[in-house]
């Protein structure tokens, strides 16, 4: 089944994601306008960008590990901003490195303004995210404030060592496969330390705040997988994915069963048909790494939902072990 037509759980799951995400992002739009940009060029894409957040799966995971500990995220709607703001400019950035010009079927900064301003409206978020971050944390605990930064320094450091190993396998499509899953779990880094800031801020225990941070790996390792498998169903996606980055993982799975010369073949075609895409689809899912593949992600689910159920929390405990559950559904 194609899961880009799944209707169901993930669409309420994202309402909820979105909804709990909407003060922060207004709170990040008036902070980062309220910054002397004098450059018309920079702030048009500025207005361009935040006319059309698609950032609030982090901010929205920052609200339920907050709440999971008995913390209350309307109080911390300006962390949660400054986490905006910087997961905002590794977007950015990410689509320039990428050379991604539409996402989500929309110019990205990148297509529409350039590199040049894409590059400096990312600077631009980091410098204002990190100020606000810096703001917001200040009557905390110098312990937790402290913690805050390590795990946010740790995080990006580990999250751009990804993108740095990334770069030597674009282009290519003899890749080995264990090594991609690698950098997939490291960028899962990013969901990771959203979960375990919102756990701090909210005063979780040290055990809570550990818990929240295991899951959050397992998380977002999930939803990077579910974001490999939804790229092959979309075409320019998957060409995009082909010419400027690394092909999905299930693809390079595929690439090392017994049909790898036509799935090969198939990727080669200078245009591909949903005709082809559909005979690719077949090809991938009968491949017995890929159906392993599936079976190691059912195997990370048990062990989010594991950690979801020491949450203490009923309502966001719940809300966890849906989220965890819904990364595989219709894969």
């Amino acid at each position: 089944m194609n899961p880009k037509k799944h209707k169901k759980t993930s669409e309420v799951l994202l309402k909820i994601l979105r909804e709990r995400s909407q003060k922060s992002l207004k709170f990040a739009r008036k902070t980062i306008f309220a910054e002397r940009i004098e450059s018309e060029k920079i702030r048009e894409a500025l207005e361009y960008y935040t006319s059309n957040w698609q950032i609030f799966s982090h901010p929205g995971l920052f609200s339920i590990a907050c709440e999971a500990v008995g913390g209350n995220p309307d109080k911390a709607v300006n962390v949660q901003a400054a986490i905006v703001m910087l997961t905002a400019a590794l977007d950015i950035h990410d689509d320039v490195i990428d050379k991604s010009d539409v996402k989500h079927g929309r110019l990205t900064v990148f297509g529409k303004f350039g590199q040049d301003v894409a590059l400096l409206l990312g600077n631009a978020f980091i410098v204002s995210g990190f100020a606000l971050l810096n703001k917001s944390i200040a009557e905390l605990p110098t312990e937790k404030s402290r913690e805050i930064f390590e795990s946010l320094k740790k995080s990006l450091f580990e999250i751009g060592s990804a993108h740095a190993l990334e770069l030597d396998m674009k282009g290519k499509m003899s890749i080995a496969p264990d090594e991609y899953m690698q950098i997939l779990r490291m960028k899962a880094a990013s969901v990771e330390v959203n979960m375990r800031i919102g756990a701090i801020v909210g005063k979780g225990t040290n055990s809570e705040n550990e818990v929240l941070t295991k899951y959050g790996r397992i998380l977002g390792t999930l939803a990077t997988l579910r974001d490999e498998f939804i790229d092959i169903f979309e075409i320019k996606e998957l060409r995009q994915r082909i010419q400027n980055e690394c092909p999905p993982i299930p693809i390079l799975y595929a690439l090392q069963g017994k049909n790898s010369e036509e799935v090969q073949r198939t990727l080669l075609k200078k245009k591909m048909t949903n005709k082809d895409v559909d005979k690719l689809l077949d090809l991938v899912f009968e491949t017995e790494e890929v159906k392993k593949l599936k079976g190691r992600m059912k195997a990370l689910i048990r062990s989010g939902l594991h950690q979801a159920s020491r949450i203490r929390n009923r309502t966001t405990r719940l809300l966890l072990k849906k989220l965890i559950t819904v990364t595989i559904e219709d894969l």
